[in-house]
């Protein structure tokens, strides 16, 4: 893929908008440790009503692996492509200035938006030449606004991301300003008139909805409560994002699993928990890593920082072991409950490093714990 070129012209128009673009190479730096993709198929978002799928389905968008080609393949409808790709020729819903849209509801209870991403990859001469982001808030159980958000004459929508240019086979992204003042459970992504998109990320921060007893026990660490894994040492085959997923997943490709490694070694990754919390239970899964689970594992401690920045992994005095190195086995879940934890009691923490001896694969981790007083 070509690497996106700014005129002066996008630049200037991506800042008259509130929203500055992010180059393609600079991406995954700008949102991937810091937020979450709200919109990611694997957190359960789902697609409540759209204008157009003809020659590719719209649930391609938010697939979290990156987009592939087959060059010749074609279906019924026309070539094959791994994205959401339009009819030609769009006049609805107004001839003035038609668009095509997609309507999603977050998997998460509902989200505050400081980025976007729209991948054009392999849409050359068929991609969507402009594109917008808008979204709205809908109280759980409204069944009658959640009918209504599925009409294209919903009036609700409030726009995230100005209507942005687009070009062929590029990854292409804009920050915003500041974090959106509201959260949002519904979201609509439009291009103008139509074409094809390759994947649609919508990255921020969850508005989660925790309990409200104050020893009542959840996942501090799962991404629909907030937690993002934040920095680690390595994610050559499987990211450390995987890692505070819903589910047990699929397949080796949604873990986190790092490169093999020689000599005296150790692979860790910090994960910023959704609320800080006391800790009494912790769950290490190796679900379908079988020849190339860690050794051992072993996890430290944290207490929450003021801006919300984790310690540096190399910063013992800020880390405090909550559990001395343990075996693991192949395709398990190994749980290490309070009785096995120490200093964990009564104190509370806002981060946790996971440490796997020497390498390996993990695919899930789950911190159970409360908020406490």
């Amino acid at each position: 893929m070509e690497a996106p070129i700014f005129s002066a012209e996008d630049v200037k128009r991506a800042a008259l908008s509130g929203v500055t673009r992010v180059t393609a190479n600079d991406i995954d730096a700008t949102f991937k440790s810091n937020y979450i993709d709200l919109i990611s198929k694997p957190l359960g978002s789902s697609i409540l009503a759209l204008s157009d799928e003809w020659f590719a389905g719209a649930e391609n968008l938010t697939v979290p692996t990156p987009p592939v080609r087959k060059p010749g393949v074609f279906t019924y409808a026309g070539a094959w492509y791994d994205g959401w790709e339009t009819r030609r020729h769009n006049r609805q819903p107004n001839e003035s200035d038609p668009y095509d849209w997609v309507i999603f509801r977050l998997g998460v209870a509902s989200g505050k938006v400081k980025g976007v991403e729209v991948d054009t990859a392999f849409f050359s001469g068929n991609h969507a030449p402009e594109v917008e982001v808008e979204g709205c808030f809908i109280e759980d159980g409204d069944q009658t606004k959640e009918e209504a958000v599925k009409d294209v004459s919903f009036k609700d929508w409030e726009v995230i991301l100005p209507r942005q240019e687009c070009g062929p086979s590029q990854r292409f992204a804009w920050i915003l300003e500041q974090m959106t003042g509201k959260a949002y459970t519904h979201i609509r992504l439009k291009m103008f008139p139509d074409g094809g998109i390759a994947r649609f990320r919508l990255f921020g921060e969850v508005v989660a909805v925790l309990p409200k007893a104050l020893d009542a026990s959840f996942d501090l660490a799962a991404t629909v409560n907030g937690g993002v894994a934040v920095q680690c040492s390595d994610q050559h085959f499987g990211t450390k994002d995987n890692l505070l997923l819903p589910g047990r997943g699929v397949d080796m490709g949604d873990g986190w699993e790092t490169k093999r490694s020689r000599g005296a070694h150790v692979d860790w990754v910090i994960i910023r928990l959704g609320t800080s919390g006391i800790i009494n239970k912790v769950v290490v899964d190796t679900a379908h890593f079988r020849g190339n689970f860690p050794q051992k594992v072993q996890l430290f401690a944290a207490a929450a920082s003021s801006n919300g920045q984790a310690p540096k992994h190399e910063d013992a005095d800020a880390w405090v072991e909550i559990l001395p190195p343990q075996a693991t086995g192949p395709d398990k879940e190994h749980e290490y409950p309070g009785s096995v934890l120490s200093n964990t009691q009564g104190k509370k923490y806002g981060f946790v490093k996971l440490v796997i001896i020497p390498d390996g694969g993990v695919k899930r981790i789950r911190v159970y714990g409360s908020k406490g007083e």
